[in-house]
């Protein structure tokens, strides 16, 4: 058995590797080299990846199961200390150079969502957790600062529309408004 902080793959012979058997660390950036042709991809994505997906997916219910298919088995002797695992394709899966990791696997969203509503919202200034108020609440609270006390109120005015709204800002602007933030 290999220790708990390294994936040993065993007589890897997927495409072009020749019973390949190697220890890698885990938690860690691992980049793997080679000539062209020398067996690179076979190793991290026929091998590693397809058999961390593979085992992923028997770890789903049956009712799930059935949506995926079933996956080959790579044809490898062993590999002990793997995780599910994603992957990312080589080529570019887009031209935007903002994509990141999270982005491109599609994870980001689920993230996001699990941050919102399972986690605990901070105030970056102080760092005590930020509590959900009713807008009486929140007036209520404003009203015992003291007078004179600046305050800055924000409000989408366009949702779900493109265009240009110079004329909306300039009726904000008359109306007393000072700020926009676009």
């Amino acid at each position: 058995m290999p220790p708990q902080n390294q994936i040993v793959v065993s007589g890897a012979r997927e495409h072009n590797l020749k019973d390949v058997t190697l220890a890698m660390p885990r938690d860690a950036l691992v980049v793997i080299t080679g000539l062209s042709g020398s067996g690179k991809s076979s190793l991290a994505f026929d091998t590693i990846y397809a058999e961390g997906q593979r085992r992923y997916v028997e770890s789903l219910s049956a009712y799930a199961r059935q949506f995926l298919g079933l996956m080959e088995k790579p044809d490898v002797d062993s590999i002990e200390g793997l995780s599910p695992a994603i992957s990312i394709e080589q080529k570019s899966a887009g031209h935007n150079p903002r994509s990141t990791v999270g982005t491109v696997t599609e994870i980001y969203d689920y993230l996001r969502l699990l941050y919102a509503r399972a986690g605990t919202p901070h105030c970056p200034n102080c760092g005590r957790p930020v509590e959900r108020q009713s807008a009486g609440q929140i007036a209520d609270s404003i009203l015992t600062w003291p007078e004179g006390s600046k305050i800055e109120i924000l409000a989408p005015l366009v949702r779900g529309r493109k265009g240009e709204f110079r004329e909306l800002f300039d009726a904000a602007r008359k109306q007393g408004f000072v700020r926009a933030i676009v």
